[in-house]
């Protein structure tokens, strides 16, 4: 892991993320760029030349200083950190900068949701997670002792996530974590039997690895939701993080069924990381 991208909107969530970010770049040796979006209204896009000029320039002086401010924190000392400011107005525009810089991992903070309130849904971390082509790592509270060294990849094994596990396996394994599949079982008619859920899972590693190495390792969970399945068995099996597959052109998407992706990435404690079906 070499390049991190963290957008940057000042908020407590975006110091976590970058306090994340900065435990990961110590650990791997890596670069920071803090990336804000200058989101210039259109009442000044709309104005003339010269004066949108010198309104740009001032935005971005404004920037820069807040920039500056807040990027003097003492848990970043050490670490190469590159502050971009770009006149985005829309966060989709995130992917170009991982691109443009070839970066490994996207971090970004969120609120997650509590009770009826999803805050994933328009949110700007759902709409960066929309458009990478990378892994999102999503940062929800202060970093303690952030590791990644056991991380539960949950999956249907369908053929569409087969690029998704193979994207987390080449991150996972530089960052020398334990990659733990999970298959999660529920009740009512995406139910299967042992010998129909091996199947599955048989035709997935033979697709995705080239031979069954581990598939004495894949564990299998019964439980009333997926959702519930994979944040329990991540919570008493000591995960560190959940990795879970997005659809690109719908945000948090369904990778089984329903909106579980969103729902795990809302409601798990611990950090989660996408990966997108292409």
């Amino acid at each position: 892991m070499k390049k991190i991208i963290v957008p940057v909107d000042f908020s407590e969530h975006s110091n976590y993320a970058l306090e994340s970010a900065a435990i990961l770049a110590k650990k791997y040796d890596a670069e920071i760029i803090a990336l804000h979006m200058l989101e210039i209204s259109e009442t000044i896009l709309t104005k003339g030349e010269t004066d949108l000029q010198d309104e740009t320039v001032f935005f971005l002086k404004l920037a820069e200083k807040r920039f500056t401010e807040f990027l003097a924190q003492d848990y970043l000392e050490g670490i190469k950190v590159t502050p971009v400011v770009k006149h985005f107005k829309v966060f989709s525009e995130v992917n170009e900068v991982a691109k443009e810089q070839n970066a490994d991992l996207i971090v970004m903070g969120s609120h997650g949701s509590s009770g009826l309130k999803e805050i994933f849904v328009g949110s700007n971390t759902e709409k960066v997670v929309r458009y990478s082509d990378i892994p999102v790592f999503v940062v929800k509270n202060k970093p303690t002792n952030l590791s990644f060294d056991n991380v539960v990849f949950a999956s249907d094994f369908s053929e569409s996530t087969v690029t998704p596990y193979l994207n987390a396996s080449e991150l996972f394994k530089k960052l020398g974590s334990n990659l733990h599949l999970i298959y999660i079982n529920t009740p009512g008619d995406n139910f299967n039997s042992t010998s129909e859920m091996e199947k599955i899972v048989v035709n997935f590693l033979q697709k995705a690895d080239g031979n069954l190495d581990k598939l004495s390792e894949v564990k299998y969970v019964s439980d009333y939701t997926v959702e519930k399945g994979v944040i329990n068995y991540a919570n008493v099996s000591g995960a560190d993080a959940i990795a879970v597959a997005t659809h690109g052109r719908t945000g948090f998407a369904h990778f089984l069924a329903g909106s579980i992706s969103e729902d795990i990435a809302n409601h798990a404690s611990l950090p989660v990381v996408t990966f997108r079906i292409k």
